[in-house]
């Protein structure tokens, strides 16, 4: 395990958050399941029917313990309440009939779960897809005040390297404000890892050295996010070597705070975020940890459908910091 995750392990042991694993039966949620609760760090919560769960669990030689939770949609003490305050959050969309249906599905289950307090994160994906991971948090859970829309960013390391590339899943083509947004939330999901953010919007242009729609996007972007967070060292906009290149920074944005040691990068676009993180990872060697998701009242993240046990594993770690995280900023 590398030194982030060492480092994760040792604070989230301390608090031992719940997360939920909706996909109870997929043999990798449940080798992950098992190694965090033997390990102490997390206490997982399994959605399923429970004779399925542990007899995939047997199949697959798991041993789950008695730490891990299994809870059936269909056979649930608390349905009741989970029913009526899921009509009350949709807020007339959902009638108490649909209700019932739509939550057995377990995402939409597992997500009421972290809405009623009763876990402190989920992680799901590795046998949905993001908009079945992703649309029960929007519905349910919702964004942080002030926050539109949610986004979602890598974190990437390379020995005892740490930068955070965003928006690199979400967001298709985000429109200045939305830019703004996504530089403040991912400079706090930053420190969630430990790194002092120093926040680079990244464009084909330094400083007005060049000047198109685009370009003036992420310049405006960049005054929105000073000014709503002077708190924070945001720059732009600024070519990626004049963002990481101290010498470059010197020639082409010499009054800038950032003086090239930007730790935190700002994508204008998911298409050159996407890129940017695959040439980093693939030709850079950078393990590239996410699509960690930012912006929501509390942590849900989405896992790729070709994850193994680690991944499931990491990325629960992940989910339970940033449950601590967001427990001490309120």
């Amino acid at each position: 395990m590398s030194n982030l995750f060492s480092e994760i392990k040792a604070q989230v042991e301390r608090h031992n958050p719940t997360i939920v694993l909706p996909e109870g039966t997929d043999e990798r949620v449940l080798e992950a399941a098992a190694n965090l609760a033997k390990d102490g760090v997390v206490t997982p919560i399994l959605v399923g029917n429970v004779s399925d769960v542990r007899a995939k669990a047997i199949e697959n030689r798991i041993a789950l313990g008695d730490d891990v939770t299994i809870l059936d949609p269909h056979n649930y003490d608390g349905m009741d309440e989970m029913v009526a305050a899921f009509v009350e959050r949709r807020k007339g969309k959902e009638t108490e009939e649909s209700a019932r249906k739509l939550l057995l599905d377990v995402n939409y289950f597992g997500t009421m779960l972290v809405y009623l307090g009763k876990a402190d994160g989920l992680v799901s994906g590795a046998a949905h897809s993001t908009g079945d991971t992703v649309r029960p948090a929007l519905q349910i859970i919702k964004t942080q005040p002030g926050i539109k829309r949610t986004s979602g960013v890598f974190v990437m390391v390379k020995e005892e390297q740490k930068f955070v590339f965003g928006d690199c899943a979400i967001n298709i083509a985000p429109n200045s404000e939305e830019l703004a947004e996504i530089a403040i939330a991912t400079a706090e999901t930053a420190k969630v890892f430990g790194i002092d953010p120093k926040v680079a919007m990244l464009s084909f242009s330094t400083k007005g050295s060049a000047s198109s729609i685009e370009t003036k996007k992420v310049s405006e972007a960049t005054k929105l996010a000073q000014e709503t967070r002077p708190d924070l060292v945001i720059d732009g906009e600024f070519q990626f070597d004049a963002a990481f290149v101290p010498a470059v920074a010197q020639k082409k944005a010499p009054d800038s705070p950032l003086q090239g040691q930007a730790n935190v990068f700002i994508f204008p676009s998911l298409e050159s975020g996407n890129l940017g993180y695959k040439i980093a990872q693939r030709l850079g060697g950078y393990d590239a940890i996410g699509p960690i998701l930012q912006g929501l009242n509390k942590p849900v993240n989405d896992l790729s459908r070709g994850c193994n046990a680690a991944d499931v594993y990491k990325l629960s770690l992940i989910t339970a910091m940033q449950a601590i995280n967001q427990k001490v900023m309120n």
